[in-house]
């Protein structure tokens, strides 16, 4: 549910902390609230959270919202859009105050091109989304709603995670009034 890399964060923060560097990556500080990318956004940036977390979520043609993921230290954002050359797919908007590295998409592009370690970091990444959309989708197929949402509220007290009722919804892929519900039965 709520995501880290220390792999990536540690590979990206050794590149930034060298000064000829400096003008391909950046740190960029956002409050509560702020987006950090936005659906249907041209990518200047590929960002890598530092510290703080964000929900990525995307807003469907019914206007409702569905969260993918929560991201923390060393999660990126960006990545498959860079490589895929697409618009944003998905709205990425802070939960708690965060920082992000912000790396040129072109040297991004270099890194993945040219940096075996860069690349299979990221490759991992890659494959552990995947891993986790897949057994998520097989987990709200095969299981009721009570008991996705006792593993959710089991993992926010693992995680000390305090999340609104309606990002709890959003994350389930339902109401909120259907979530009271659930709730009320727990």
């Amino acid at each position: 549910m709520f995501r880290t890399n220390e792999s990536f964060y540690s590979f990206i923060e050794d590149l930034y902390n060298q000064p000829a560097l400096r003008d391909q990556i950046s740190l960029k500080v956002y409050d509560k609230g702020d987006f950090l990318l936005q659906q249907g956004d041209t990518l200047a940036r590929v960002l890598i959270i530092r510290e703080g977390i964000a929900k990525c979520y995307s807003t469907e043609d019914n206007g409702k919202d569905f969260i993918r993921q929560f991201m923390g230290k060393g999660q990126q954002v960006g990545d498959l859009e860079v490589i895929k050359g697409i618009k944003c797919m998905n709205n990425v908007q802070a939960i708690t105050p965060l920082t992000a590295f912000a790396v040129a998409v072109p040297y991004f592009r270099h890194l993945y091109s040219t940096n075996l370690k860069f690349s299979s970091i990221l490759m991992e990444e890659l494959a552990d989304r995947l891993i986790i959309t897949d057994t998520k989708a097989t987990l709200q197929q095969l299981y009721t709603l009570e008991h996705s949402l006792r593993k959710l509220l089991e993992l926010m007290e693992i995680q000390q995670l305090t999340i609104s009722k309606e990002d709890m919804a959003s994350y389930l892929g339902i109401s909120v009034r259907s979530l009271n519900r659930i709730l009320k039965t727990l």
